[in-house]
């Protein structure tokens, strides 16, 4: 699906941007003995996060949620061990309090309208705004900055590198359950998130400029106060000069947000070696793109996705061998061959949706109640989110 462009020898002259990686997790607090959300954790707590893990970590929206983002990375192997050491950092301090963290999009069975909303000035103005729409974000996601500093280049390769999204969402899902029920799908958060304006997939921008004029028109309308309420799926961040991927679900495994991370990073490398060679990935409409969203969160990796190069359905198994193909060359200079090849692990063994509702009918078919079951499910997340880390 590359379609030639002419770029000026200007452009064909800029530099491979870093690529630096930084990653942002958010996590539920449960009660260990309930294994429903801790939704009001003591100060004392928090004065413990932040004694340890200092300015990496941050309340969310909910006070049952956590957020922490990692330090500007070289490479996505360094990434993983700064979210390594602050997932076992959490647990073992919030272990104290008789809670744990989950790495979940969204829990089990908890209900929003018991939740506490965090008493920060911006997170009150965000209900004040948006009342019910708000109140239900009981969700979790996770963020993925790529450094790009040449403010052109990063919508360029915005405009190019959003075809991917729903692919990058298929890997990750994590949110099969809501409010004690299987909805049937395995990103339900996405459901959820886009009740809010200004979500889902950006539509293409010609120029920065462009971009600047269209936040410029909401904020000098009153309707936001800068880009960061911009909460697409993929966006410039408003903070940092990169490029956030922010469609995907938050990964109960760090082997499998890793994967996430270094294809991302290796198709921003790849789409800028074809700029290089005069070529560039081919756009499509947002509501096209939005197709094969709506696929991912249905289906996940097990599901299949348009080719629409080729106008037809495509076992993802096949998607994902064309995606490792796509970013090998670039791959082997990132470091990044074993993270990417990882996907074929996901796609073979399932997301933690899959394990989520496999653990859920184990409990079933073994007499349990669907409560006792749920709450099954939440074990199950509990020890998968420190799978694979040194505790």
């Amino acid at each position: 699906m590359l379609a030639g462009t002419p770029i000026s020898s200007l452009a064909r002259m800029i530099e491979r941007p870093e690529l630096t990686i930084g990653i942002e997790e958010e996590y539920l607090v449960v009660d260990r003995e309930t294994r429903d959300l801790f939704s009001s954790p003591p100060e004392s707590m928090w004065d413990s996060l932040k004694e340890v893990i200092g300015p990496q970590v941050t309340h969310e929206f909910l006070q049952a949620q956590i957020e922490v983002g990692t330090k500007v990375c070289t490479k996505v192997s360094e990434a993983r061990e700064d979210l390594a050491k602050m997932r076992a950092e959490l647990n073992g301090i919030v272990s104290e309090y008789g809670a744990a963290i989950i790495a979940a999009s969204t829990h089990p069975f908890a209900n929003w309208e018991k939740q506490t909303t965090t008493q920060d000035p911006r997170y009150m103005r965000l209900q004040a705004d948006y009342q019910q729409v708000a109140r239900q974000l009981v969700i979790c996601g996770m963020h993925v900055h790529c450094g790009i500093a040449d403010r052109h280049l990063r919508i360029d390769l915005m405009n190019q590198v959003k075809y991917f999204l729903p692919h990058l969402l298929a890997l990750s899902t994590s949110s099969p359950f809501w409010d004690g029920v299987n909805t049937g799908l395995l990103a339900y958060r996405l459901v959820i998130f886009q009740n809010l304006p200004r979500t889902g997939i950006p539509e293409e921008f010609a120029s920065w400029s462009e971009y600047e004029r269209y936040v410029d028109i909401l904020v000098e309308a009153g309707l936001i106060e800068d880009s960061s309420k911009l909460w697409w799926d993929i966006r410039p961040s408003g903070k940092y000069p990169t490029l956030e991927m922010r469609v995907s679900d938050v990964c109960t495994r760090l082997d499998d947000a890793m994967t996430i991370a270094a294809i991302y990073q290796g198709l921003l490398a790849a789409l800028f070696r074809l700029r290089k060679n005069n070529q560039r990935w081919r756009t499509y409409a947002p509501g096209i793109i939005e197709e094969n969203i709506w696929r991912a969160q249905r289906y996940g990796a097990a599901g299949s996705l348009v080719d629409f190069g080729k106008g037809a359905l495509v076992p993802f198994a096949e998607l994902i061998e064309e995606i490792i193909e796509t970013v090998a060359l670039d791959a082997v200079d990132l470091d990044i061959r074993e993270e990417v090849r990882h996907a074929r692990t996901i796609v073979n063994d399932g997301t933690s949706a899959d394990r989520q509702i496999a653990a859920f009918e184990q409990a079933v078919e073994g007499g349990a109640s669907d409560h006792e079951a749920l709450q099954a499910v939440v074990d199950e997340l509990i020890e998968d989110t420190m799978y694979g880390i040194e505790v």
